[in-house]
């Protein structure tokens, strides 16, 4: 699918967009794009990867011009841009409405005035009844990605849902290390959260899955293994800390859930089973020839109520494992 071709990967630098790049580059990508705004970051990619098929571009997904000049002549879109840490976002949210909505909607005409093949949007469980406004702008940000296959018949646009990936920029599991080095003492919000979690590989071949399968208009959810946050935190603290070492409970944050819901009750009416790590979504939207290829798919019908972070939770041996993979502990 990527082989010799262009992708342009927005919000490209960080943590997803270098794990994303390393496998594009693996599969034989012509040319990859890198869109962002912070020069510092791009240069310091570019020295990591060293390899002449990468291109930066600095520019920002709120300004239309740089985001149509960067489009020109790609084959795929990556679009991981977004303003995403909630606290700033519940502090800010202009900034968040400037990034997360009006700058999707730059790239959505930016694709289709440059035929681009496909746009895979990345998205997040927050999206998903959302509570705080970063969710909120997501949740716009997906219906605004699957609205868009009606404008074109030459560009799909695809919407993959995750939850929290290990060692992504922000990511609790480096902040919580950090803490237990630093302080002794680790600060959860409320002892009964619990949180879907993958690592940043795993995180990056379901998407490729999901990109390749999607045809347009369609949500691809990751099926994610999840834990309490606070058996994750003793988990760290019996690898990192010692007998002195405290767990402190500070309270939720603005905007914070107990759990995070990846399927939600009024979603699972159109939800199938699809590949071995997907539930797939069908809009309520009518998008041509959508519901007919799948039909002929004889896909099964999920029966959930809802698939939230509570259900089917890791133990303490299963985190330490899924720390294992992630290369946070040995």
């Amino acid at each position: 699918m990527f082989k010799n071709k262009i992708v342009l990967i927005t919000g490209g630098t960080g943590s997803w967009g270098n794990e994303l790049t390393a496998q594009l580059l693996g599969k034989g990508a012509g040319e990859i794009r890198i869109f962002s705004r912070g020069e510092f970051a791009q240069v310091t990619m570019e020295r990591k990867f060293n390899d002449r098929r990468l291109k930066f571009v600095i520019g920002d997904i709120r300004d239309f011009d740089a985001i149509n000049r960067a489009c020109r002549s790609v084959d795929y879109i990556f679009h991981l841009a977004a303003r995403k840490h909630v606290p700033v976002c519940e502090e800010q949210p202009q900034e968040a409405i400037k990034t997360n909505i009006a700058g999707t909607t730059n790239l959505i005409h930016a694709a289709v005035d440059n035929r681009v093949k496909k746009v895979i949007d990345v998205s997040t469980d927050k999206a998903v009844d959302p509570l705080n406004l970063y969710g909120m702008t997501k949740a716009v940000g997906e219906k605004l990605i699957v609205q868009a296959n009606n404008l074109s018949s030459g560009t799909r646009f695809v919407c993959i849902r995750g939850g929290n990936v290990l060692g992504s920029n922000g990511s609790v599991v480096p902040y919580f290390i950090d803490q237990i080095r630093r302080y002794n003492c680790l600060e959860i919000t409320d002892e009964r959260m619990t949180r879907y979690f993958l690592t940043l590989h795993d995180a990056i071949s379901l998407l490729f899955k999901a990109s390749e399968k999607g045809i347009g208009g369609e949500t691809f959810v990751m099926k994610m293994p999840a834990c309490r946050i606070l058996d994750l935190a003793k988990v760290l603290i019996h690898h990192y800390g010692n007998k002195s070492t405290r767990i402190k409970a500070i309270g939720s944050r603005p905007g914070e859930k107990i759990d995070e819901v990846l399927v939600s009750r009024y979603e699972a009416v159109n939800t199938y089973e699809i590949l071995d790590n997907y539930y797939l979504i069908l809009p309520m939207l009518s998008i041509q020839g959508l519901s007919g290829h799948y039909k002929k798919m004889r896909l099964r019908k999920v029966h959930l109520e809802e698939y939230n972070s509570s259900c089917s939770l890791m133990n303490k041996q299963e985190i330490r494992k899924m720390l294992v993979k992630g290369g946070f502990i040995r």
